[in-house]
């Protein structure tokens, strides 16, 4: 669906996309490599931590989506650890006490009132979104979502150090044969992975559309009944180490309705969903990352000690971006920390990825 308003061509840009308006450098620094060197063996000294009994599982956010692949032996350490950048998430989630960056993202009114407040707020998103038109996607497009994005460019165990904030472009496949090759990305500015370059998004064995790979024409075949289509979420969305099942489903709409385009009875029928899960509440003034203001509609996961919020304008209830927050008291981090935040700013349908949409629209 078309959920959210992309600005039309011609008008005045927002002034956080202002700030991306420099060229971009072709190379990552050699600070970046090290950086993600680093992340590399500190995930790879967890991983055979993993094999003690004794050792606690990292916390970490769920990645669902195949890894990007770069093709450029200069920065296969870099590749191996790309994924964040490009399947939706905020990059990763500190697991320690450390903190250097935090958002005024108070737990204030996420009570009864707000939970019964969310039920009606979904009500009203779900009703909005039945209004509005998508344009069915053909198995040979692509569905482009251009995004901004702020993310944690700590390590996974280290304290939350929000990066720049910088464009993020994907086209996502729509054919319905099993690939390799899911889709294209393209990210741009500061902290950006591989800047301006559009970089294939791949995985090790051919993917199926289904969860992990949501076409038009797969979300298209869901339920339009909100209990069959959370049964069905529930049966079929696989669980992070160290998150519950309820939050995982809720992370798993959040993707869904923030990466793809589909139809309104479904998109509709995600947004009744959501107000089924437990905990799920909502937050009277949220800001995405270009700064527009909406509503906030969240859920804490105490089993991850993480929070995910998602965005909506306040008039027209349509999706505006995301943000994911760290609070764990156990390991002294006393209020809400975040460390992931983006804006959707663009959704359309291109016949080949690279495609800009808006290229040439007078």
């Amino acid at each position: 669906m078309n959920a959210d308003h992309p600005p039309r061509a011609g008008a005045p840009r927002s002034r956080a996309e202002e700030l991306l308006a420099a060229p971009a450098a072709w190379d990552l620094p050699p600070s970046r490599h090290l950086h993600h060197k680093e992340v590399l063996m500190q995930q790879i000294d967890r991983d055979h931590a993993r094999s003690s009994p004794s050792s606690p599982a990292p916390r970490r956010r769920r990645l669902p989506r195949p890894a990007l692949v770069l093709p450029v032996a200069s920065v296969a350490l870099a590749g191996a650890l790309a994924v964040t950048f490009f399947d939706g998430g905020h990059g990763p989630a500190p697991a320690n006490g450390a903190v250097t960056a935090t958002d005024g993202g108070s737990t204030a009114g996420r009570n009864s009132a707000g939970r019964n407040s969310a039920s009606v707020t979904l009500d009203r998103i779900a009703a909005a979104a039945m209004q509005t038109d998508a344009t069915p996607v053909r198995d040979d497009q692509f569905v482009y979502v251009r995004s901004l994005v702020r993310e944690n460019t700590g390590t996974f165990d280290g304290p939350v150090r929000l990066g720049a904030l910088h464009q993020r472009e994907v086209w996502t496949a729509q054919t319905p044969d099993p690939v390799a090759r899911t889709g294209w990305g393209r990210e741009t500015g500061k902290d950006a992975v591989m800047p301006g370059r559009t970089l294939p998004i791949e995985s090790a064995d051919p993917v199926p559309v289904g969860i992990d790979r949501p076409t038009y024409k797969w979300l298209a075949s869901l339920p339009t009944d909100p209990d069959a289509l959370l049964e069905l979420l529930y049966a079929r969305t696989r669980v992070g180490e160290g998150e519950s099942k309820h939050q995982a489903v809720f992370g798993t709409i959040g993707d869904l309705l923030s990466t793809t385009i589909m139809p309104p009875a479904n998109a509709a029928a995600f947004y009744k969903a959501a107000e089924r899960i437990p905990g799920v509440t909502e937050i009277p003034d949220a800001v995405d990352a270009a700064g527009r203001h909406g509503v906030g509609i969240t859920r804490e996961d105490a089993s991850s000690a993480t929070r995910s919020e998602w965005i909506f304008d306040k008039d027209t209830f349509a999706y505006l971006g995301s943000r994911s927050y760290l609070k764990d008291e156990a390991r002294g981090i006393t209020t809400d920390t975040l460390y992931g935040i983006d804006a959707v700013m663009e959704r359309a349908v291109t016949d080949q990825h690279g495609e800009e949409p808006t290229k040439g629209r007078g």
